[in-house]
């Protein structure tokens, strides 16, 4: 009974093992049908991006022109309500919009987009 039953045992695993094989050749198989050229992923990303760059810069030009009419209202404010540190809150919008305005400027130039 013992010999019959490691003799199946045997059959079996020899069995399974084939199948095992099988299968890990056939995901293989299929995974590299399935596989694509990682530098065309690179290129395709690298071609949206810089198609969206002009559309972000622009959005960053009319970020900074609505920053600086807030900022002329609130100097404004200041000014006729004669509070001391208005220079220093002008300083303040107008730096915060040259900023933007630069900072789309020099990426755009640095980056050759």
């Amino acid at each position: 009974m013992m010999r019959k039953f490691k003799r199946n045992l045997k059959r079996s695993w020899k069995k399974n093992k084939v199948q095992a094989t099988s299968c890990l050749l056939l995901v293989l198989i299929n995974g590299s049908a399935y596989a694509q050229d990682g530098v065309a992923g690179i290129n395709e990303a690298n071609q949206k991006v810089r198609s969206y760059f002009d559309a972000g810069t622009e959005l960053m030009y009319a970020v900074g022109a609505i920053l600086g009419l807030i900022g002329a209202v609130k100097v404004y404010q200041k000014w006729n309500a004669g509070d001391p540190d208005t220079g220093k809150v002008a300083a303040a919008w107008f730096g915060s919009c040259v900023f933007l305005v630069v900072v789309a400027t020099v990426i755009k130039s640095f980056f050759g987009v």
